[in-house]
């Protein structure tokens, strides 16, 4: 490891937002630990990354403690430490009422978006809060959800105000051991989640409305500014949405 490299995991960096984050620390320097279900995809992220840099592809899934730590603890194998932790994988159920969703749905949504990232947050503690020199930045990918939920998406939502939660008692965790946490709130990135959205999605009144999508690359963007602060500065919270769509005043 170079004396001025830093250490980053994306989760869910195979596509979309994490694969955008992913390359853009990596341009910027960081080595990045590119981590995922799907193994063709993060290889697949890996190519796109300029010659030079380092991606190292670990497949793993979130939601089981056996695979998150064999994530990490590859990670401290290859690099030594670890600055930074991008907690983005997440995953939505088919939008219905409440009383027709399934637990097994619940659950799968919960799992990825709630426990994944827990699972996640607390490896990468144990690891910043005892090297040296000891700390690190963890950033929870939210949701505009997280503020203001959409019709028909009770785990999604449930879960992403639940980030919420976990943003702030890391912050608060992590004081004494200079680990920063900060969220961003994310809403319409042009991905393939989204791709939907500029067709029509169902709003409060039950009507139904395409909705503007911005750039993804401003979310790498936006990233890279947080995970750059000093340790001792620290975004708690970001909200980075298309202009034009109904999230102000929504419903």
């Amino acid at each position: 490891m170079q004396a001025s490299e830093r250490i980053a995991v994306v989760t869910g960096a195979g596509s979309g937002i994490g694969r955008a984050v992913a390359l853009a620390l990596l341009g910027a320097g960081h080595a990045v630990a590119l981590a995922g279900r799907r193994r063709d995809a993060l290889e697949q992220t890996a190519s796109r990354a300029a010659s030079g840099t380092r991606a190292l592809v670990v497949p793993a899934d979130v939601t089981d403690e056996e695979s998150v730590a064999a994530l990490f603890a590859c990670v401290t194998a290859q690099f030594g430490r670890l600055d930074l932790l991008f907690n983005n994988a997440g995953m939505d159920a088919p939008g219905q009422p409440i009383d027709a969703l399934t637990l097994a749905q619940w659950n799968a949504v919960i799992g990825v978006n709630l426990t994944g990232a827990f699972l996640c947050a607390r490896a990468a503690f144990r690891q910043m809060k005892t090297q040296t020199p000891r700390g690190g930045r963890i950033i929870n990918n939210g949701s505009i959800a997280a503020q203001v939920p959409r019709p028909r998406s009770a785990p999604y939502a449930a879960s992403k105000h639940a980030i919420t939660g976990l943003t702030k008692s890391l912050s608060l965790d992590g004081r004494g051991f200079d680990i920063a946490c900060g969220q961003i709130d994310i809403g319409n990135a042009a991905t393939d989640m989204t791709q939907a959205m500029s067709k029509g999605v169902t709003q409060a009144d039950g009507s139904v409305r395409s909705e503007p999508r911005f750039d993804v690359r401003h979310v790498a963007d936006a990233v890279l500014y947080m995970a750059n602060l000093p340790l001792d500065a620290n975004v708690q919270f970001m909200t980075l949405a298309a202009t034009a769509m109904p999230f102000i005043g929504r419903g």
